[in-house]
C-alpha cells in the first residue's frame, strides 16, 4: 500500500528593515495538482516530487506559496496561506496521512508573528489526525531555526552549501530520510542548540571559513555516527529581527539527547572559535576603483552586498553606479530595478538619445535617483531560462525566470540593465538574455553577497567587495534590532558564551 504524503510549502526570508511591506499578491502561488507539474523544474519542491515517484508514495498537494527576498510579510497573508493550506489538508488528513513534507526556508516573519514557520508547524500538529504524523522537509541554510520549530519537526534538512546549489539534492535528503522513518517505523527528533553569533550575509560562504569547517564537522558526524541522521549548520539570516536570528545548529535523530549533545558542543565551540572569520568589513568602492583604475583587463567584479537582491535589497542602489560615473569608467556593466525608467522608455524608439532619472527610490539612505542622458538598446519582456540549473536562483523559483518588462540602456561607456522586478545576479542568462555578454565588459557591479559565485567567479579576472549604502551592510550594529537575544556577537562584547541547547 502506498504511504500518503501531504505536502506544502512556504518560502520566503524576510529582511525586517525594509520599509516596503510584502503581501499575498507577491508571492507566486500554486495550488493543489498543479503543484506536480513543478517536477522537473531542479527547485526542492522537484526533488520531493522525484523521490516520491521513486518511493512510490501518494503525494497529497495543498499548496505551495513562495516570494523573492523582501521586508515585513502582512499578518494577511500569513492567514491567507493558512486558509488555503487547512482547507485542502483537512480532509486529506482525515481520510488518512502517514507523513508531511514541507518546504520551507526558515527566517520568514510577519508584522506580528516572529517565528512563522513555528507558528505554521504549531497549527499543522493542532489539526486533526496531524498531532503524531512525521513531518520532515527542507530548509534554506540562511534559515533562523527555533526551538519551537525542532521540537514540532521531526527531519527537517538544511542547504550545506552558499551558494545554494545543492537545493534540490537537499530536498532529495529530506525525502530519503523520510523513507526511512517510514521503512523502519523508527521517528526521529530535532535537537537545537544557539550559538550566540550573528554573522551578514557575505560571512557564510560555504567555499571559506568558518562555514566550511562547520559543514565538514557536521557532514563527518553523519558519517560516523549512525545515530545522527542528519546535522544543519545554519548560518542564520542577520537581516530578520527575531529572538533566534542568527547561527544555530540542529540535528536528526532517532537517539536519546545524550547521543548527540557532544555534536551539538562540539559544533558550537567550533563556531565561536571562528567567529572573527564571519565578520566582514569592505572598503569604499571609490578606492577600490582608485586602486583598479577606470578600464582594467576584465571581467572585474564590484560586489555591492548592501544592495544585496537576495537578501531583500531593492537593486536600485546607486553606490557602484555612481562610482562608475565619477571615475569614468570607460566598459561598465550594471543591474538596476525601475520599473517607473523601463515604463517611460516604452514608447521611446531604439537608438534614441533620453535624459531619465534611474534608482535610488527605495531605500532612505541612497543618495537618490542618477539623471543621466540614456540612449536606447533594447526592450524585452525580461523572461529568462536559467542557463545553470544548480543556480542559487533555482531553489528560489525553479528555472524559469521572469524580471518583468525590462530596457537595456547605454550612458557613456556604462551599459545598464534595468528590470521591472528586482532580480538576484546569480546566473548569467540575466544579462545574456538581453543581448549582453558579460565576458565583455572591464568591470561588472553585482548586487549579492555570496550567490553571484557560481555564475560570476569562472568569467571573473578578480573580484572586489566594496562598502555603500544600502540596507544589506554588513555593519549589523547599525540596525536597530528589537527582539534579538542579546548579549550576541559581534555586536555585544561577549567573554563566556553560553550555548542553549534543547
Amino acid at each position: 500500500m502506498k504511504s500518503r504524503i501531504l505536502f506544502g510549502g512556504l518560502f520566503h526570508e524576510t529582511h525586517a528593515f525594509l520599509p516596503e511591506v510584502t503581501r499575498w499578491s507577491d508571492f507566486k502561488v500554486t495550488f493543489g495538482a498543479d503543484i506536480l507539474s513543478k517536477e522537473g523544474d531542479e527547485s526542492p519542491t522537484d526533488g520531493f516530487l522525484g523521490e516520491a515517484k521513486r518511493f512510490g508514495w501518494e503525494v497529497l498537494p495543498t499548496v505551495d506559496a513562495r516570494a523573492m527576498p523582501s521586508g515585513p510579510v502582512e499578518d494577511q497573508a500569513f492567514e491567507t496561506f493558512w486558509t488555503e493550506f487547512e482547507r485542502r489538508a483537512r480532509p486529506l488528513l482525515a481520510a488518512g496521512v502517514d507523513a508531511i513534507y514541507l518546504v520551507l526556508h526558515g527566517a520568514m516573519t510577519t508584522q506580528s508573528i516572529e517565528d512563522v514557520e513555528g507558528e505554521l508547524l504549531a497549527r499543522i500538529r493542532a489539526l486533526p489526525g496531524a498531532a503524531q504524523l512525521p513531518i520532515f522537509g527542507v530548509l534554506d541554510l540562511h534559515g533562523n531555526i527555533s526551538s519551537r520549530m525542532c521540537a514540532l519537526g521531526n527531519g527537517f534538512v538544511a542547504y550545506r552549501k552558499n551558494p545554494h546549489t545543492d537545493a534540490k539534492v537537499t530536498a532529495i535528503r529530506a525525502a530519503g530520510l523520510l523513507e526511512r522513518c517510514l521503512r523502519t517505523g523508527r521517528v526521529p527528533r530535532m535537537n537545537w542548540c544557539r550559538v550566540p553569533l550573528i554573522w551578514a550575509p557575505p560571512g557564510t560562504g560555504t567555499h571559506s571559513d568558518p562555514m566550511l569547517a562547520l559543514t565538514q564537522l557536521a557532514e563527518k558526524a553523519e558519517t560516523g555516527d549512525p545515530a545522527v541522521w542528519a546535522y544543519n549548520v545554519m548560518g542564520g539570516f542577520s537581516f530578520a529581527d527575531t529572538a533566534e536570528s542568527g547561527v544555530t545548529l540542529s540535528t536528526v535523530s532517532d537517539a536519546a539527547m545524550g547521543a548527540v549533545r557532544p555534536h551539538l558542543e562540539a559544533g558550537a565551540a567550533l563556531a565561536w572559535a571562528l567567529r572573527d572569520k564571519g565578520v566582514v568589513t569592505y572598503p569604499s568602492v571609490d578606492d577600490v576603483l582608485r586602486k583598479i583604475g577606470p578600464a582594467p583587463a576584465g571581467p572585474v567584479l564590484l560586489v555591492e552586498p548592501a544592495d544585496n537582491v537576495g537578501g531583500g535589497a531593492p537593486g536600485d542602489c546607486t553606490g557602484i553606479l555612481r562610482a562608475m560615473l565619477a571615475h569614468q569608467v570607460s566598459s561598465g556593466l550594471v543591474a538596476i530595478n525601475d520599473p517607473a525608467a523601463v515604463q517611460r522608455l516604452g514608447a521611446i524608439p531604439v537608438g534614441s538619445t533620453v535624459r531619465l532619472a534611474i534608482g535610488g527610490h527605495a531605500w532612505p539612505l541612497d543618495p537618490g535617483p542618477v539623471e543621466l542622458d540614456l540612449t536606447l538598446v533594447s526592450r524585452s519582456d525580461g523572461n529568462f531560462e536559467l542557463e545553470d540549473i544548480h543556480s542559487h536562483m533555482a531553489s528560489m523559483n525553479g528555472t524559469q525566470i521572469a524580471m518583468g518588462p525590462c530596457a537595456v540602456v547605454r550612458h557613456a561607456g556604462i551599459t545598464i540593465l534595468l528590470t521591472s522586478r528586482k532580480t538576484p545576479p546569480f546566473d548569467l542568462g540575466q544579462f545574456r538574455s538581453q543581448g549582453i555578454e558579460p565576458r565583455a565588459f572591464a568591470i561588472i557591479g553585482i548586487k549579492a553577497a555570496v550567490a553571484h559565485r557560481q555564475a560570476y567567479d569562472p568569467i571573473a579576472v578578480a573580484e572586489y567587495f566594496v562598502d555603500t549604502p544600502g540596507p544589506c551592510s554588513s555593519n549589523l550594529a547599525s540596525f536597530p534590532f528589537k527582539r534579538l537575544r542579546h548579549p550576541v556577537y559581534p555586536i555585544d562584547s561577549i567573554t563566556e558564551p553560553k550555548f542553549i541547547i534543547t
